[in-house]
């Protein structure tokens, strides 16, 4: 199986250097210091669950080198989706697969659109990790999931064949039927958690511990599922509150990669996440006051530390 991996830091650097180790024929493609420290040293996955050290790793700034591959996984922030959709054109034979690992529900449509409906899958992964420095992956915590399947529900070679490869390759991975529903699930508590971790500025531990702030995660994510519920995904009536509870088991220093990026002054993917939401409301006539508070209290950091 060929791989291509659109997108190599936390997300496809894990799960890429996965299936590489496991003697899959994976191309990294990424940029600046990150490529260059690949190419010199390799690729590192500093985790507590399985350390490896993948070298060589193959490298690139230019899909186009690549030629067709069998998959393309999709990592890559918000933002990159139409530039990366328009990138990946050269990787794309009569079968292959597109799947975005991306946050948010906008990455797929707009896949569809650039690439062809027969080429796209959708897909979520679960995962703490990051870019601790050039070449090096940091994964925090023991998850580390992949949820992939057809946009139509339908079962298909490709996606079975891309689930044996992750199990051999040590991945936590299934098929989903029902991925739209998936991918709206991940949602829901990805726009609570980016959203309260970086407008708090703290953790999960602290923010669920305070009746105040963990009414705020809670109330974000409940405008989340009835937005969801009013464009027709079959998500349960009280989905919010069963997210609480999962929150409640999560580690206490556990965050999110949109609180990192704030940290660091980097741009947000918040026109995504919380705005896509304010977004569907709008346009569905549903009052969104919680993501409305969310947007206005971070949006002069969405493009990066003001200066």
């Amino acid at each position: 199986m060929k791989i291509a991996m659109m997108g190599s830091g936390g997300v496809g650097g894990y799960f890429g250097g996965r299936l590489a180790a496991k003697g899959y024929d994976v191309t990294f493609i990424a940029r600046g210091a990150h490529l260059a420290a690949m190419r010199q040293n390799g690729l590192t996955i500093e985790s507590g669950l399985a350390p490896l050290h993948l070298e060589p790793a193959k490298a690139t700034d230019d899909p186009a080198t690549i030629g067709p591959v069998d998959i393309v996984l999709l990592s890559v922030k918000l933002w990159d989706t139409a530039p990366a959709a328009q990138s990946i054109k050269p990787l794309i034979g009569p079968d292959t697969a597109v799947i975005s690992f991306q946050n948010g529900v906008d990455a797929e449509p707009m896949l569809v659109e650039m690439v062809g409906a027969r080429h796209v899958m959708g897909g979520i992964a679960q995962i703490g990790a990051k870019i601790a420095r050039p070449g090096v992956i940091e994964h925090t915590g023991t998850m580390q999931r992949l949820v992939f399947g057809e946009l139509d529900g339908s079962s298909s070679a490709r996606a079975e064949a891309l689930l044996e490869a992750c199990t051999k390759s040590g991945i936590t991975a299934e098929i989903s039927a029902e991925i739209v529903k998936t991918i709206w699930t991940k949602f829901v508590f990805l726009v609570g958690m980016s959203s309260v971790t970086s407008l708090i500025r703290m953790p999960i531990g602290p923010i669920r511990q305070d009746p105040d702030t963990r009414a705020l995660l809670l109330n974000v994510m409940r405008e989340v599922v009835l937005v969801g519920r009013k464009k027709g995904i079959a998500l349960d009536v009280d989905f919010a509150e069963q997210q609480i509870k999962f929150a409640d088991g999560l580690p206490a220093t556990m965050t999110t990669s949109m609180h990192h990026d704030l940290e660091r002054g980097n741009r947000l993917e918040l026109p995504w996440l919380a705005g896509t939401v304010v977004k569907f409301g709008r346009e569905l006539g549903i009052d969104t006051p919680y993501c409305n508070a969310i947007l206005g209290g971070l949006k002069l950091y969405a493009d990066g530390k003001p200066r």
